[in-house]
């Protein structure tokens, strides 16, 4: 009988990869309670606050969307929205207009298609203006109980980096992790990573206080993965 082998570190440098569940429970004890940092009461909010996130951050929108919120509290009231009064709001957030026109555009969608509601529906969500499968994997799985797996560019460069998923295709890298995970783990992975992303394997990774650094083939074989293009998709 076969000797089986343990996904370690070594087996990681011998090109396995590691088990990405053990990845996710010590990232989730790690940072415990992952989630989302955008700030939101109802799954509309988040899809607004989500597209507001491209090529910003989730703190920058945080410090947006309280007033944004408050003059526009539903898709109505947005649909509605005078577009200079909004671009004006959401100067801080970058490519304003654009921003302006997208959440304007999908609030009248999903007023005229959905009442104004938010469904648990990828295929729609991804119709709307500004709306891509990353942002809505977000809503679906941190606002509609329905799970999603985002992958945005932390996810990219620490899924590589680990070894638990190859390649610079958000939709590729989706589908190895969510295929390695059960459904139940598939947001709080994508939450997980991020965090990691975004604390301790930046660009520059901080290897030496990461958790991970006996099974990530970057940390134990020296090897660099390929680094990600961006992602050409729509977030």
């Amino acid at each position: 009988m076969a000797k089986k082998t343990v996904t370690n570190a070594r087996s990681g440098a011998r090109g396995q990869r590691p088990d990405a569940v053990d990845v996710v429970r010590r990232l989730a004890t790690t940072f415990p309670g992952a989630t989302t940092e955008l700030h939101f009461s109802n799954a509309f909010e988040l899809l607004v606050a989500t597209v507001l996130s491209a090529q910003s951050t989730d703190a920058r929108v945080n410090l947006t969307t309280p007033e944004l919120f408050k003059t526009y509290p539903d898709a109505r009231a947005l649909a509605g929205a005078d577009l200079t009064a909004l671009e004006q709001l959401l100067v801080p957030t970058g490519f304003f207009r654009q921003k302006a026109r997208s959440i304007t555009k999908l609030s009248q969608r999903l007023l005229d298609d959905h009442g104004g509601e938010v469904p648990a529906d990828m295929e729609y969500l991804v119709t709307l203006p500004g709306v891509g499968r990353k942002t809505a994997n977000v809503v679906l799985g941190h606002a509609l109980g329905v799970p999603g797996l985002p992958v945005d560019r932390h996810v990219l460069r620490v899924a590589n980096r680990i070894g638990v998923a190859t390649g610079d295709d958000p939709v590729k890298v989706e589908r190895q992790l969510c295929d390695q995970l059960p459904a139940d783990q598939w947001t709080l992975a994508s939450d997980c990573l991020i965090l990691h992303g975004r604390r301790v394997c930046r660009p520059t990774p901080q290897c030496a206080r990461c958790v991970l650094n006996d099974i990530c083939r970057y940390a134990v074989a020296g090897t660099r993965a390929p680094k990600p293009a961006p992602a050409r998709t729509r977030a």
